[in-house]
């Protein structure tokens, strides 16, 4: 059916040059560049991070829901590692006046240990139910082991954070307050910290392709999932003790310890009272690489993932460091939130801002009256310390003559995690691949995993892109229809995008095609000359308009700054800012979105075509964005690229976690029943063509097949 082109298409707009007059196929004038945020600064772990507000309970249910598996897609937990028989070792029971501590190690991943100090009330009888604390301890030298010495001691105790000389032991001296007050402690070990000897917490061991190398975040392997899992694994150990009340299960740690508390309440709801300490505020995020992973924090900060404890009690401290200001940024948030779920009461923060960073007596005794109110200990308030003798390391460390140290470390033990952790995750989602083709309940499954990862890859969707202003800035009349150039601004993201339409004329069949050209952008369209390119004019000739586009990065959308904010680890700038290949998606999406809204337009369908290797994978990763009936065709120019082929962090088709979860025939998988023309090797598209029948693959290109095969 042949639609009359749209007044506003046919009449050149006051003000509005033709394109003979500038540089063809520009948008912008010369010196001029895209109003577009993310050409801007990258942003760091150093930048305020508020809340984002919800206005309604619902709103954060669905925001909550997402932000979970966010946070578990970046630790690399998702789907969940298969967990392991703990093979629980409890050995070396040291005994004080009234409580005991013994050192205990597990199996966390298999050859991987936990270690730590159990501490128990020496009051404990049998059959009795007590509550758990879990207790990380953070960047504290040496860890659990941990002694301010005998001169800093007394300046604590001069200025009022420490009362007694065992305050030198500040670690120590948390679980001795709290095995005092009824509960069993587990105070466990930061990965490379005490006794954790297997693994170098802030540098891989081995010479390539180990922890925080380009092929470990293509898997979303990083050091943070290694300590998160540590500690889901320490909650199941807590949990499997007979004496521990399922009901009254807590977590307590600062600084990096107050992160991995609160990270273990976003991903489990198991603990029951959360209390991290000199850790959430909108300021500094966190500043090791065990507090950093891709996706993290991208739209989301620390108060953000705190605010999962909900509706959990959660107690925070502050103190004169970056949580100066927690009790005006931050906390009314949150006790907003904690109101608006009838939780009133059970969100409490305590600012010791005469002191430095801290788990100080002073903030331990908070600690300790919020765990007492809400576990129902029925001590006496304030709950006050009292001196005890603190441990000798020999007394605290886990590896004896009789229990060594394992052999496994450095290099060849860091490889056999790696490996396992890859093997465990591949293992999962094949299993759920292989149901595919004859269990209709799969392909729920695969959309959750698989799909669910990539949502939180891409970070949006159609519905998410919002309203799009386009302006024209330039057309003219060519040998096949129109031509104008302008721009598609996503007014809610602050996101813009240099587009060139090709347009017919009256003899538009009513759909479109968007182009795409990962290297070249809208300037593939056209030869050096400024002809029509050979595709393109084929396309205008058989009634089709045409949309090309400027991704981000390419042509007028030419980023000035780094791609990177941090050598060290790709985890500080992907955990703030999305991979340029998602922000290529983004711009996929914008597009789209104008076209299928705009009321003049009445377009009847949207085709897709990825014209070179990184377009072809943008366009497969856009279509499992778009759930629009105006969706029709799409096809991916690979010729055997893949997300695996990517070696640096600088690479603008860098994609953490896109190996993980299925590389470019993943994309293509959900995609559904789309119809989906590839060119590309004919192996590794299995799951693919198990859930789409309407997938076709060649080896060559050949551009009247792909014709003839759009026009059917």
């Amino acid at each position: 059916m042949i639609r009359l082109l749209p007044i506003f298409l046919l009449t050149l707009l006051p003000g509005v040059m033709p394109l003979s007059a500038q540089t063809f196929p520009h948008a912008y004038a010369a010196g001029e560049r895209p109003q577009d945020h993310r050409l801007g600064d990258l942003r760091t772990l150093n930048d305020d991070h508020p809340f984002h507000k919800v206005a309604t309970r619902e709103a954060w249910e669905t925001r909550a829901v997402s932000l979970r598996r966010q946070v578990l897609v970046a630790t690399g937990l998702w789907p969940m590692p298969t967990k392991g028989n703990l093979n629980v070792v409890e050995h070396g029971t040291v005994t004080r006046e009234d409580y005991t501590v013994s050192k205990v190690y597990f199996e966390s991943f298999p050859g991987h240990y936990v270690s730590g100090s159990l501490y128990r009330p020496k009051s404990l009888k049998r059959g009795q139910k007590v509550p758990g604390i879990l207790s990380p301890h953070g960047h504290w030298t040496h860890g659990r082991f941990h002694d301010h010495g005998e001169a800093n001691g007394k300046k604590e105790i001069e200025s009022g954070a420490e009362r007694f000389a065992s305050g030198r032991h500040p670690l120590q001296a948390r679980c001795v307050q709290l095995a005092r007050m009824g509960c069993v402690v587990f105070h466990y070990d930061m990965v490379g910290y005490a006794d954790s000897v297997q693994l170098d917490h802030r540098q891989s061991s081995m010479a390539a392709d180990g922890l925080f190398s380009t092929r470990a975040e293509l898997r979303l392997q990083n050091m943070m999932g290694i300590q998160t899992f540590n500690s889901v694994r320490a909650l199941d150990f807590i949990e499997s003790l007979p004496e521990i009340d399922q009901d009254r299960i807590g977590v307590t740690g600062a600084s990096g310890g107050g992160t991995q508390t609160f990270i273990l309440g976003a991903i489990d709801d198991r603990p029951d009272l959360l209390f991290p300490a000199v850790m959430v505020s909108t300021g500094m995020q966190g500043g090791c690489v065990c507090e950093n992973a891709s996706y993290l924090r991208i739209g989301a900060g620390n108060v953000d993932l705190a605010a999962l404890a909900l509706p959990r009690p959660l107690g925070l401290t502050g103190a004169d460091d970056w949580t100066v200001e927690i009790e005006t940024k931050g906390m009314p948030d949150l006790a907003h939130l904690y109101g608006m779920h009838g939780c009133e009461g059970r969100v409490e923060v305590f600012p010791y801002l005469q002191f430095g960073h801290n788990f100080n007596a002073v903030s331990r005794e908070a600690m300790a009256g919020f765990v007492n109110k809400h576990f129902n200990l029925g001590h006496p308030e304030p709950v006050r310390e009292r001196d005890f003798e603190p441990l000798s390391e020999d007394e605290l460390s886990v590896w004896t003559e009789t229990h060594p140290a394992p052999r496994g470390r450095g290099a060849a033990h860091e490889g056999a995690l790696l490996k396992w952790w890859e093997h465990d995750s591949v293992t999962q989602i094949a299993a759920i691949e292989a149901r595919l083709p004859n269990d209709a309940g799969a392909r729920s499954a695969y959309e959750e995993v698989i799909g669910g990862a990539w949502d939180t890859l891409l970070g949006r969707r159609l519905g998410d892109v919002g309203e799009v202003i386009y302006t024209l800035t330039a057309k003219e009349e060519g040998s096949v229809g129109l031509r104008m150039t302008g721009t598609l601004r996503a007014e809610g993201h602050d996101e813009e995008v240099a587009a060139l339409f090709l347009h017919p004329g009256d003899d538009w069949n009513g759909e479109v095609v968007v182009w795409v050209h990962g290297e070249e952008g809208k300037s593939s369209v056209l030869t050096q000359e400024g002809d029509l390119a050979e595709g393109p004019l084929a396309l205008v000739e058989l009634g089709y308009a045409v949309a090309a586009l400027d991704p981000h990065g390419v042509g007028e959308a030419a980023r000035e700054g780094a791609v990177i904010n941090d050598e060290r680890f790709a985890g500080y700038t992907f955990g703030y800012n999305y991979p340029v290949f998602a922000k290529r998606v983004h711009d996929i999406l914008t597009t789209v979105g104008f076209i299928v809204t705009t009321p003049d337009w009445d377009v009847q369908q949207v085709h897709l075509a990825g014209m070179d290797a990184l377009g072809g994978a943008i366009v497969l990763a856009a279509c499992g964005q778009i759930d629009d009936p105006k969706l029709g065709k799409a096809m991916a120019k690979l010729d055997g690229w893949r997300f695996d082929h990517v070696t640096s962090w600088k690479d603008d088709a860098f994609m953490p976690g896109a190996v993980k979860y299925g590389d470019v025939s993943a994309l293509a998988a959900r995609c559904g029943e789309q119809p989906l023309f590839v060119v590309d090797d004919k192996s590794g598209w299995e799951t693919a063509t198990s859930v789409n029948p309407a997938l076709v693959i060649r080896e060559t290109f050949d551009g009247e097949e792909v014709l003839r095969w759009l026009a059917d």
